[in-house]
């Protein structure tokens, strides 16, 4: 999927304003994911998206262990960064993650999933993550 499509399925589930807005969501969910999963599936997932959408997947290096946070967290991540509430940041999450399951192949979206508790699966648009 080109990045302009990315954006504009985003930004159709998230109901943003424009495309900006879609960037900027988008930026700071991935960053978010790509501390909660291992470095090596960060940039395994990277590789399978638009080359724009790389940097917040890569930024922190190989030498970081995933992190272990719940979706609650995760959402708290996603509200900090871009000063949503906690509800409006569980929509955001999932508007950007839904979108990138259905970017990557099926095989990778098992091995994140894998690496995340049973509660991720709703962001993702799943109804649990053996799906």
């Amino acid at each position: 999927m080109r990045y302009d499509e990315f954006l504009a399925r985003v930004r159709e589930r998230g109901e943003y304003a424009d495309q900006q807005e879609a960037a900027e969501i988008t930026a700071a969910v991935l960053e978010i994911l790509a501390h909660r999963i291992t470095p090596g599936e960060a940039e395994d997932l990277a590789a399978q998206l638009p080359e724009a959408m790389r940097p917040p997947l890569t930024a922190g290096g190989r030498e970081r262990p995933a992190e272990r946070f719940g979706v609650e967290e995760f959402c708290r991540r996603v509200a900090d960064r871009t000063g949503a509430r906690p509800r409006t940041a569980q929509w955001d999450a999932s508007a950007v993650l839904s979108t990138l399951a259905d970017a990557i192949s099926g095989g990778e979206l098992n091995q994140i999933i894998s690496q995340l508790p049973s509660g991720y699966a709703v962001l993702f648009g799943k109804p649990d993550l053996t799906d």
